[in-house]
């Protein structure tokens, strides 16, 4: 019985975050995409702890769903939008023809690479990775490429961050001047 629980809560979970995305892509309100945005993070991190990766989990929770939503809604409130018919964006019968065809594009690589990744051993894998996490640890195995291989891209990223907030500070202080 646990195992069809376990699926059950799987699928609804998945099927909220799915369901979520495509409400916060379809808001025109911006202050409501964000908080469906904070919906579809919840759902994923619900995910991530169901395979039993609490860390990812919380992570998800408090950093994207707690500090970066918080961000992306001072800089909305900031920005201070107004209504949302006021704001252009491409909504078009053409534009919706280019996302479909490039979400179906995305879709077809990302199921190529599923193919591509069940083929190569699945038990070599988890082989290797179990003897990872017991060698050093949930957060050292995450923290250990963050911070070696990936830093270049880690600071960048943060330096870009950085960049955006500075950005809308000042498109607000010019709008009230």
């Amino acid at each position: 019985m646990s195992h069809f629980f376990y699926s059950f809560h799987f699928y609804l979970f998945g099927i909220l975050a799915l369901a979520s995305a495509v409400v916060f892509v379809t808001r025109k309100s911006p202050v409501a995409a964000v908080l469906w945005l904070v919906q579809t993070m919840f759902c994923l991190a619900a995910l991530y702890v169901m395979l039993e990766a609490h860390f990812i989990g919380i992570i998800q929770v408090l950093v994207y769903a707690g500090a970066i939503m918080v961000v992306f809604l001072f800089v909305v409130m900031l920005l201070n939008l107004g209504h949302p018919n006021e704001i252009s964006d491409a909504r078009g019968k053409r534009a919706r023809i280019v996302a479909g065809a490039l979400g179906l594009v995305l879709l077809a690589l990302v199921g190529s690479t599923l193919r591509i990744r069940v083929a190569t051993a699945p038990e070599q894998m988890e082989r290797l990775m179990r003897a990872r996490l017991e060698e050093v640890g949930a957060v050292g195995a995450i923290a250990e490429p963050l911070f070696r291989e990936y830093l270049l891209a880690f600071e960048v990223t943060s330096l870009v961050l950085l960049v955006a907030m500075i950005g809308a500070v000042v498109l607000g202080k010019r709008r009230i001047s």
